[in-house]
């Protein structure tokens, strides 16, 4: 028989949840998974209908990380700068998509699987779960994990992490930032579209002005920062949706989203 797609798209009402399908072998982040990652991501993203992505799993593991299969000597250096110059392309593109992105994490995620939570807008976590950064205990360092693990942890949290390979577990992810929320397994799905619902109710142009900024501002100094945001403010009062928010606000009723 045919086999399964690595990653499985479903969408309805607004909300694209991409599940990686490869429990069998963890959800590693082979070269396939990425390229099936990507492509579930990129899809028809400028549509007005989708206004959210969520990326959950199967089985027990959210994502071990990379498939360490592909990394033996048996491959040449061309082959790991591929996978890695891909696995950096994907994480990078979570946070240029005009739609917040959200991990819906019931496991374990390590590695780049860790790394895939972290460059996630919103994490929402089983109270199961757990993320670590293992690669010292078998010689490779998380270098690349450790980007995005150092944009959302504190620095000596992150380097603990890195250090030692030993895990956190969903509350500690959760007082250091890591995550969004912890709740209980049974309550994964109901929680997270929660949250998916209420960005629903947002306009997808303003939601995508701001979170482009947000990205951009917060590499910056303090006043460079304000001025990049001043003018965006300026430039959101000129989209439709701007104009509209605030009419219907003065107007005491709901705003009629163009998107």
């Amino acid at each position: 028989p045919p086999a399964e797609p690595l990653t499985e798209l479903r969408q309805a009402g607004g909300v694209r949840t991409v599940v990686l399908n490869n429990p069998r072998r963890r959800n590693a982040l082979s070269l396939p998974m990425l390229q099936s990652l990507r492509r579930d991501l990129l899809h028809d993203v400028k549509s007005r209908e989708l206004r959210v992505i969520v990326i959950a799993a199967e089985g027990p593991v959210f994502c071990s990380g990379h498939d360490l299969k592909e990394l033996s000597s048996e491959d040449d250096v061309k082959h790991h700068s591929q996978v890695f110059e891909l696995c950096a392309e994907v994480m990078t593109l979570i946070q240029k998509l005009p739609v917040p992105v959200i991990a819906q994490v019931n496991g374990l995620a390590t590695a780049a699987g860790c790394q895939l939570v972290a460059s996630c807008d919103i994490a929402v976590a089983s109270e199961k779960s757990q993320f670590a950064t293992p690669g010292v205990n078998i010689g490779l360092f998380c270098s690349t994990p450790a980007v995005a693990l150092g944009r959302s942890l504190p620095r000596k949290v992150a380097l603990e992490m890195l250090f030692t390979g030993a895990p956190l577990s969903a509350h500690e992810a959760l007082m250091h930032g890591l995550v969004s929320k912890v709740v209980p397994e049974d309550k994964l799905e109901e929680e997270t579209m929660k949250i998916c619902q209420k960005i629903c109710e947002s306009s997808k142009s303003v939601l995508a002005l701001g979170k482009a900024t947000f990205y951009r501002q917060i590499t910056q100094d303090l006043d460079t920062a304000y001025k990049i945001t001043t003018k965006v403010m300026v430039d959101n009062l000129t989209l439709r949706d701007g104009q509209e928010g605030i009419e219907a606000f003065v107007q005491k009723r709901k705003p009629v989203w163009s998107h």
